[in-house]
């Protein structure tokens, strides 16, 4: 189903910035749609509003959707299932390094739409899905993620997770603390064939640009701890002619700060910067753990730190210092990360939580507040991408909006519709969606595809894998020990002193 070439949303309201900082709404306008873009702004009509090409949307708050630019689809089924490990723990239950059975297409499109659909209503209209998909890269699989964004009707940049290093050898100590007749184990399964693995993404780039596809690809190396320097080169000189967009994951953790030191003896930015691939639509998933000269190398290449608040949390990696970048001129955007670390791939609460974690650090100069936090999760998040023309509801930007009902608890009494927005809503006031001139949310309600047949499906295929995932698990947990201990391990090894606190 395509747009229609023309759409007018009659009677919304849009927020208003005023010099003090405080935002009201304003008078009922009418937002004109033509070919996907934003073609003009009016003051409302009160003329026929039941139109095939007029949707009446008197009494909402319109705003542009926001961009959850890092969450993980293969997590889905892990939804819930875990809490209080960190994160070198935690990876290896939501991607066992022992072989576990395959998934048939229909179920990597059914977990794909649960995120999506959970984005959908988050208040996302944008997302980044990092899909791990080793060791069974499958076609099928690929295109099953693709189809699953193109029925709901979402815009989304689809990775697959790129590495050729063995993931359980990303850490410290690894030599020393596995068993040896695991290790061997371990070291005998197949590794990544890096030449097949920048193949495939130059594949994916010729035949989905995000550029050219309302769903496309990015490219996505894991983090530098999981490729090699030449693999690293390779990929991201590729992506750099190609201009796409891409993500890596780079200091999440206090673990990776030592990892960067024993593996590179400089942090992992540092050598990224060494080999020469970071640039202005590099964006670095989490930058929790990072020093004043990180910050300045950033800045230098126009790169981007992308903020996952929610799921540094849940996984004590501890609070990125937003205020720091932005003051040294870092792009600084949002990501929900995967619902098996956050339970949620929605939006609204990652940016309530940019909005307001950070009182946690400095003084009330350096707190973010609402406005920048719906920044982050706007323009910030749609640069990131190098979508300039997307993230802000003015003309000439693409359709891609939300209109909340302010009718609800959530915006009665209505003194500030940003701040009551960022820090109260958490998707139960949203009516209508529109992506890309499209409508794909109406009073409420999905409006491409069977919300309740899709989701009594997937826990339908959950059910069937419960016993899989179960006896994954429990393999984990053997190895588990060895991770605590490397993870224990690396919270007594120094760091730079200059490193940003990260823990409080």
């Amino acid at each position: 189903m395509s747009a229609p070439a023309a759409l007018t949303l009659a009677g919304g309201r849009l927020v208003v910035e005023h010099e003090d900082g405080t935002h009201t709404a304003s008078e009922p306008v009418d937002v004109r749609i033509r070919d996907g873009r934003i073609e003009a702004i009016v003051p409302h009509a009160p003329v026929n509003l039941t139109g095939p090409d007029t949707l009446d949307v008197r009494g909402m708050l319109v705003v542009a959707g926001l961009v959850n630019g890092h969450t993980h689809s293969h997590e889905t089924f892990h939804k819930g299932r875990y809490e209080n490990l960190p994160l070198e723990v935690w990876m290896h239950y939501v991607r066992p390094p022992f072989p576990t059975p395959p998934l048939d297409a229909e179920a990597v499109y059914l977990r794909t739409m649960v995120t999506a659909i959970e984005a959908l209503r988050g208040g996302a209209t944008t997302v980044v899905d990092d899909v791990n998909q080793f060791p069974h890269l499958r076609d099928d699989h690929i295109e099953a993620v693709f189809r699953a964004y193109e029925d709901l009707g979402l815009r989304a940049l689809v990775s697959v997770s790129l590495f050729d290093r063995p993931f359980f050898r990303a850490v410290p100590y690894i030599e020393e603390e596995l068993p040896a007749a695991l290790l061997a184990e371990l070291s005998a399964a197949p590794a990544p064939d890096p030449k097949r693995l920048v193949e495939l993404a130059a594949d994916l780039i010729k035949r989905r640009h995000p550029h050219r596809h309302r769903v496309g690809f990015i490219v996505a190396p894991s983090a530098p701890q999981r490729c090699t320097d030449q693999f690293l080169v390779d990929l991201l000189g590729l992506a750099r002619q190609e201009r796409m967009p891409t993500i890596i994951h780079v200091h999440e953790t206090r673990l990776q700060a030592v990892t960067g030191q024993r593996f590179y003896r400089k942090t992992m930015i540092a050598h990224l910067d060494d080999l020469g691939v970071l640039g202005p639509l590099l964006s670095l998933i989490h930058g929790v753990w990072l020093r004043p000269d990180d910050i300045s190398r950033l800045a230098s290449a126009g790169a981007t730190v992308q903020h996952n608040p929610v799921s540094n949390l849940r996984l004590a990696s501890g609070l990125a210092p937003v205020r720091a970048l932005i003051d040294g001129g870092v792009n600084v955007s949002l990501g929900s990360d995967g619902c098996g670390s956050c339970t949620s791939s929605g939006m609204l609460h990652v940016v309530g939580a940019a909005a307001m974690l950070h009182t946690l650090r400095g003084e009330m100069r350096g707190w973010v507040g609402a406005r920048e936090a719906w920044a982050m999760g706007t323009v910030n998040g749609a640069r990131a991408l190098g979508f300039e023309d997307l993230g802000r509801v003015v003309p000439g930007q693409r359709a891609d909006l939300v209109c909340y009902r302010l009718d609800g608890v959530g915006f009665t009494p209505l003194n500030d519709p940003l701040r009551q927005l960022v820090c109260g809503e958490r998707g139960q006031s949203i009516d209508t969606v529109v992506i890309d001139g499209r409508v794909v949310m109406r009073g409420g309600r999905i409006t491409t595809v069977d919300e309740a047949g899709l989701l009594a499906a997937a826990r339908e295929v959950h059910g069937k894998l419960v016993p899989d995932i179960a006896r994954c698990d429990g393999l984990v947990d053997q190895i588990r020990p060895v991770y605590e201990r490397i993870y224990r391990r690396c919270l007594s090894q120094p760091i730079p002193a200059d490193t940003y606190p990260a823990r409080f």
